[in-house]
């Protein structure tokens, strides 16, 4: 009766290698029809997205309308996008958000509110096609290397919100957290709050660490969450430490329920 089970095996034997040889073909071809629809999409955006904030000479609205063409793309990494944005919260105000990978640019970047800009590396502006965009829709360059000039720019954002009544949309992480969580904030975000003496917004999105798979046709959820403004105007140079903790806090709790809130969706 044993050798019945493996004569079996030794007849489908070859067809379920080619069966896996077909499937395996088919997920590597999902992999590479993505790339390039991305790439070619991503091209698209920041042709259109330049031409359209070069004809409003970068007025600051130009950065929202934008980021959601960017994230208007996330279908094409086969996740389902939930946004829950305040459109009633109109003041100016720094924006903070979770910093975690480059699918950032088709998930919190969906939350970019009008009449904000953001402020990022100078480095930026030599990325082909998106350095430009990144420039011609009026976003803020820092020298991040050198303190000294980070810490002026600041200050000279300060004075712009107050000035032109606009937002700031930063990631006080600094750098992409790749899977080790919510990192330690920087200073500069929570500095240019209480100098121009605006609130502090944050906008937190759920965990993308090894959620998307270019060979996967489904993804999954993602969800992206404006929370309530933080007030700061009782804080100042000294006690800035706790209003740093404070944002952290709040971010890390709320990113934690938004992973619980995906695990359950994903399990209907």
């Amino acid at each position: 009766m044993g050798e019945i089970p493996q004569a079996l095996w030794l007849f489908f034997e070859p067809t379920a290698i080619l069966i896996l040889r077909k499937i395996h073909q088919g997920l590597v071809m999902l992999k590479i029809l993505r790339i390039i629809a991305v790439v070619l999409a991503a091209i698209i955006v920041c042709v259109i997205g330049t031409c359209y904030a070069l004809i409003r000479l970068r007025h600051p609205s130009s950065v929202s309308v934008v980021a959601k063409m960017f994230s208007a793309l996330h279908p094409l990494f086969g996740i389902k996008l939930i946004s829950r944005s305040k459109p009633e919260f109109t003041q100016p105000a720094i924006y903070i958000g979770n910093h975690q990978n480059n699918y950032d640019m088709v998930t919190i970047s969906s939350m970019v509110p009008a009449r904000t800009v953001s402020v990022g590396k100078r480095s930026l502006i030599w990325i082909p096609f998106f350095g430009l965009v990144y420039w011609a829709t009026g976003n803020i360059f820092i020298h991040r290397e050198k303190r000294s000039s980070a810490i002026s720019t600041m200050n000279k954002v300060g004075e712009i919100i107050r000035n032109k009544q606009i937002s700031i949309w930063m990631f006080p992480e600094g750098t992409r957290s790749r899977g080790r969580g919510l990192l330690p904030f920087k200073t500069g975000a929570f500095h240019t709050a209480v100098v121009a003496g605006v609130p502090i917004v944050p906008i937190v999105c759920s965990t993308l660490h090894n959620k998307i798979d270019l060979n996967r046709l489904n993804n999954g959820v993602v969800i992206c969450e404006q929370l309530d403004p933080i007030d700061t105007s009782g804080y100042n140079r000294e006690n800035l430490k706790e209003l740093i903790d404070k944002c952290h806090a709040v971010m890390q709790a709320k990113i934690a329920e938004l992973d619980k809130e995906v695990a359950e969706l994903e399990r209907q």
